[in-house]
């Protein structure tokens, strides 16, 4: 057996999960009845997430909507980046949201910041946009999971590949 233990830290959107929260909320808003004749739809294009309706208040609850079946499904809402309301085409407001996919060069360095200060004997590495982590004992690297689920970052972390 190898002496060496290890993990990735990730931040990825389950796209499927994603798709169905958004069918899920575009049912609810058919049946609504603050709804009725409304212009209300939610569009998946690739990253980003396009909510459209007829005025600032009925975008609020499409947003409000997706976000709780998102919650309802598993999905963190940390990794949605929120676009400014915009005017669009016949009277309507749009507003588009990123979905942040993997971990950026700054949030990857503050987990390494992190895992190097807590003092374990663990060694972390960038890799690409996510972080390998690995250590001698089993107990360090869950430390370090524990750790980093405690601490307040801008998004969500999942912990894969623990061997």
């Amino acid at each position: 057996m190898s002496s060496e233990n290890s993990f990735d830290i990730v931040s990825k959107l389950d796209m499927q999960e994603m798709s169905n929260a958004i069918n899920q909320a575009l049912k609810e808003i058919e049946t609504r009845f603050d709804f009725k004749g409304s212009k209300s739809d939610i569009t998946l294009e690739k990253n980003e997430v396009v909510l459209l309706s007829d005025d600032d208040f009925k975008l609020q609850n499409v947003r409000d909507i997706l976000s709780a079946k998102m919650a309802k499904r598993g999905l963190p809402l940390k990794n949605l980046e929120y676009g400014k309301i915009e005017p669009a085409a016949m009277g309507t407001v749009r507003q588009r949201i990123t979905l942040k996919q993997g971990i950026d060069q700054d949030n990857a360095k503050k987990i390494n910041t992190l895992i190097r200060d807590s003092k374990l004997k663990v060694k972390s590495q960038i890799q690409g946009d996510s972080i390998r982590v690995t250590g001698k004992s089993k107990d360090d690297l869950q430390a370090v999971i524990q750790m980093l689920r405690k601490a307040d970052l801008p998004l969500e972390l999942q912990f894969d590949n623990f061997r």
